[in-house]
């Protein structure tokens, strides 16, 4: 073979190398931003998915989606009227835990419609916040799980306790989301 033949076939392999170890780099740098970003709900979704690269690309496809809402902070007045309500309905617990539960979910969800998250199914509103709130999301679904279910089989006085518990850490999150900034 001739020399040139014996350069460009190690200018091909060079070429190959190159674009596997800038794949790679790539991947690598993808897969730190999503577990960056979304915390536990990073592995809690792979587990779910049992495929690291379905997992990845529905974290990514959350993103997309998530950089097209329009979300807004509260207005001072509104961050104070859901504080309030928050609290009337902290109190209504002791004499009516599953009032309480099943307020604290129109609370949360009245609190996101406000912000500009989508509202209309429950899976879907969780997984858009949870590129905002990695770490309060499963509280979120804690919450939600146990609301339904006392709806439907009954829920001991401590399970809507730990609904209350678990709707307040996402609650104090997205009222107090952007508190200091200007409106």
């Amino acid at each position: 073979m001739d020399t040139w033949v014996w350069i460009l076939i190690v200018v091909a392999v060079v070429v190959v190398v190159l674009l596997v170890v800038g794949a790679m780099a790539t991947s690598r740098r993808r897969r730190t931003h999503l577990r960056d970003r979304f915390g536990p709900e990073y592995e809690r979704t792979v587990d779910g998915t049992g495929k690291r690269r379905a997992a990845e690309r529905d974290l990514r496809e959350r993103e997309e989606e998530h950089d097209q809402l329009e979300l807004r902070p509260l207005s001072p007045a509104s961050r104070e009227r859901y504080q309030h309500d928050w609290e009337a309905l902290q109190a209504k617990f002791v004499d009516r835990p599953q009032v309480a539960v099943t307020e604290a979910d129109a609370l949360v969800t009245d609190v996101m419609r406000e912000r500009g998250y989508p509202v209309d199914d429950w899976e879907h509103r969780s997984a858009l916040v949870s590129v905002d709130h990695p770490d309060v999301v499963q509280h979120y679904r804690t919450a939600h799980s146990i609301s339904e279910r006392s709806v439907t089989s009954g829920a001991n006085t401590e399970d809507l306790r730990v609904a209350v518990v678990s709707y307040r850490a996402l609650f104090k999150e997205l009222v107090e989301d952007d508190a200091h900034s200007p409106n």
